[in-house]
């Protein structure tokens, strides 16, 4: 029986794919770090970037004008019993403090829609 390690496929040439590490997208990023936080019952994540085509990003120290491509402007629509007896401030202070690191590196806008389980949406 030969042992199918890393270094022992590398070393036949073989790239297995089970080591292959790909990078998540932020969008993917942050659905898998809101799943895990919060079990949603419903959860979208919309990448809202395309619609700030034209819109400069001065503040953040970009002069040019945002041509829309990317992963910088995301809307997170979140049913889920972890935001059950919380105030609309709590919900999205916990979302916010869940995605700081996306926040502080590249998403320049998050819109936020949390809901418990049967309250109402306009989605």
């Amino acid at each position: 029986m030969i042992a199918l390690t890393r270094e022992s496929t590398m070393n036949r040439g073989i790239a297995p794919i089970w080591y292959e590490e790909v990078a998540l997208s932020i969008q993917e990023t942050i659905e898998a770090k809101l799943r895990r936080a919060f079990s949603p019952e419903r959860l979208a994540v919309i990448n809202e970037s395309h619609l700030h085509a034209g819109h400069h990003h001065t503040a953040s120290g970009h002069e040019e004008v945002f041509d829309g491509t990317g992963e910088t402007h995301f809307r997170v629509r979140i049913v889920a019993e972890a935001f059950a007896g919380k105030s609309r401030v709590e919900r999205h202070r916990a979302i916010n403090t869940l995605l700081a690191d996306e926040l502080g590196t590249g998403v320049h806008a998050l819109a936020i829609e949390p809901a418990a389980p049967g309250e109402p949406t306009r989605w």
